[in-house]
């Protein structure tokens, strides 16, 4: 799940974030503790969802939701956060992303997320899904995400 996660990042950010955070020597095991952290029984994970897709014994896709952020809820947020879902460049177009969407934030719950911009793939992915732009944008860690919601279908 930590080497997906850290080439999700890599094929995802390159040329948005800074090469020094996506090429350091500890960014794969630092994702390896957050996913220990993000999958033990600690009772700060309570609600949090996540799958991941394999094809011939090899993780290609990792997802996670959770209770949306105070932060993100507003007046009448969605009741679930979609806050991991990456899948390896090859495996695009697959229905692996697809399938991880569904195992985690199923279409019969509202849901919200934050995309990178520019990121025309993930956001075109989004709203094939029903998610629309509701307006919010931020920059985090240098780059620039909007938020995107999905009413339940």
């Amino acid at each position: 799940m930590a080497r997906v996660h850290v080439e999700g990042w890599r094929q995802t950010y390159r040329g948005l974030m800074s090469d020094d955070v996506l090429d350091a020597p500890d960014f794969v095991a630092r994702r390896e503790r957050f996913w220990n952290v993000a999958l033990s029984d600690d009772p700060r994970n309570a609600g949090l969802v996540s799958a991941v897709a394999v094809v011939a014994d090899q993780v290609v896709g990792i997802a996670m939701s959770g209770p949306t952020p105070e932060a993100d809820r507003g007046d009448e947020g969605p009741d679930r956060w979609l806050y991991i879902l990456y899948v390896l460049a090859d495996q695009h177009g697959t229905g692996a992303g697809s399938a991880l969407l569904d195992a985690v934030a199923p279409a019969s719950v509202a849901c919200g997320l934050w995309v990178a911009d520019p990121n025309p793939r993930a956001q075109a992915f989004y709203r094939k899904r029903g998610f629309v732009a509701d307006g919010t944008s931020r920059v985090d860690g240098g780059v620039r995400e909007l938020s995107m919601v999905r009413s339940v279908l």
